[in-house]
């Protein structure tokens, strides 16, 4: 592997009258050469204190960073080849555009003909050609986070850490911006580490996504496993939107499973994960995984609420109980059932996984 965090741990030592606090706790991950990993979780789940460790902004209280082969734990950030794009985009306002792309390549007392060299070529690669002679107050947000990743990569790092650059950007920017990443990353084939709390940035962006909570990984995986097949509630509810329906399991053989819920027998196939008979659980089941018809499905429902949202229309339907949030996703259908509506309501049951109930669940 290109990158390497073993059994990471930083713990931050009392202070004003607060206790110690672990903010990252036994982290280890793997990450090969030209990989772009994203590191996804709320606020407090120890995302940018792990960015930072491996900037070298923080120590590791106990475990280990590899870089190519190099262990660079005691290292400080000037000495480990990467660089850094910030929230805020850090751009000195009394330079050009091109003196800020520059400034790195001037510390470093690079030939004038090389510099210039280099900024001019990524100032191409984001797309900025022309505008070396600007002001930074002549740009626009998205312009300015654009300079801010050209400095970047005009140091052409091992590494570039990228810590919630977009999140100042309005959503159409932030889109845009997206795209003009991934493409960039792609083409260079640099290993990128991405902190983000917005999961459909990580889902674009992203070869493999970290989800952290509590300063722990609850799972790692491409973003199809994420939201397809999550290995816990948390992961299930923060990647994407879910309903939980409680079930128990009937039976379960090689290639299916039959459940109960709400009174009614399911066929379930595609499972992940071994449950024995009688096992208590949840069914994940996405909202436009359900299916909300007059009649013909499995379960009888009422309409609690119908919005039409222009690429869905969107429901919360109560069955057994409970409610659920469906969708419909048809742009042929522009009537909504009414809300009190007595419907039909079924699943897409080869996509619905199954997890362990949570205790609040038993």
């Amino acid at each position: 592997m290109y990158l390497t965090l073993k059994n990471i741990t930083k713990i931050f030592p009392p202070r004003g009258g607060v206790s110690e606090v672990t903010a990252v706790h036994n982290v280890s991950l793997d990450i090969e050469k030209g990989e772009l990993v994203t590191l996804l979780g709320p606020s407090g789940c120890g995302k940018t204190t792990t960015l930072r460790m491996i900037a070298g902004f923080e120590f590791p209280t106990s475990g280990e960073i590899i870089l190519d082969g190099q262990y660079i734990n005691s290292l400080p950030p000037h000495k480990r080849d990467m660089s850094m794009v910030f929230q805020s985009y850090a751009i000195f306002p009394h330079l050009t555009v091109f003196e800020n792309i520059a400034y790195g390549l001037n510390v470093q007392r690079l030939p004038k003909y090389e510099i210039v060299e280099r900024v001019d070529r990524v100032l191409s690669l984001v797309h900025l050609e022309g505008y070396g002679h600007r002001a930074p107050t002549q740009l626009s947000g998205g312009q300015q986070q654009r300079v801010a990743l050209a400095r970047a990569l005009v140091m052409e790092p091992k590494v570039l850490l990228m810590d919630e650059p977009l999140s100042n950007l309005d959503a159409k920017l932030r889109e845009e911006m997206r795209t003009e990443i991934r493409r960039i990353q792609k083409e260079l084939n640099i290993t990128s580490v991405y902190v983000t709390h917005d999961q459909i940035e990580a889902m674009t962006l992203s070869d493999r996504i970290v989800v952290m909570n509590l300063g722990i990984i609850e799972q790692i995986g491409t973003p199809v496993e994420m939201y397809r097949f999550p290995q816990s509630h948390f992961v299930a509810n923060f990647i994407g939107r879910a309903n939980f329906l409680p079930a128990v399991v009937v039976e379960q053989r090689e290639d299916f499973m039959i459940v109960k819920s709400h009174g009614e027998t399911l066929r379930l196939i595609n499972v992940k994960g071994k449950f024995s008979a009688g096992a208590e659980v949840s069914l994940i089941v996405r909202p436009e995984m359900v299916k909300i018809k007059k009649s013909g499905e499995l379960y009888k429902g009422v309409i609690r609420r119908a919005v039409y949202l222009g690429d869905v229309i969107e429901y919360d339907v109560e069955i057994g109980g409970q409610l659920i949030t469906g969708q419909e996703t048809d742009p042929n259908v522009i009537t909504l059932f009414p809300e009190g509506e007595e419907v039909s309501v079924g699943f897409a049951e080869g996509c619905i996984q199954v997890l362990q109930a949570e205790k609040s669940n038993a």
